[in-house]
């Protein structure tokens, strides 16, 4: 991204001026569909139970075979203690945005509807509240 873009979006996005702010983020978020989606899903993981705040990396949406990612892949590659395990109770609730996604829901949706302007996919990982 050249300084004159960077400058645009974040000036766009500073003084409330959505036109100015998308007409650079649009460039950033449409992907072609031959590439078949972004080339990486900028997220944060945020945690509370542990003295590490938060994770964050790029991952990429599509495996090399073509097979689409979901909410559920990046967890268990990145953060396996969210996912329950098999036949026991859940004991971490994955929130964005205030819902919590299937985690069968494919990455590349999830970057598109609920990134925050900074284009990354935010992700709160909270212990199940108890009864």
């Amino acid at each position: 991204m050249q300084k004159k873009d960077h400058k645009q979006l974040w000036m766009g996005l500073q003084n409330d001026k959505f036109d100015q702010f998308w007409a650079m983020n649009r460039k950033l978020m449409e992907c072609s569909t031959e590439e078949g989606g972004f080339r990486y899903i900028p997220f944060r993981i945020y945690q509370t139970m542990i003295e590490r705040p938060f994770i964050q990396k790029l991952f990429r949406p599509v495996s090399p075979e073509g097979t689409v990612h979901s909410l559920g892949d990046l967890l268990k590659e990145v953060y396996p203690a969210a996912l329950p395990s098999d036949g026991k109770q859940k004991h971490f609730q994955v929130v964005i945005h205030g819902i919590e996604p299937l985690l069968e829901t494919p990455l590349q949706w999830l970057s598109e509807h609920l990134s925050h302007p900074d284009n990354f996919l935010h992700i709160c990982i909270t212990p199940v509240p108890s009864d």
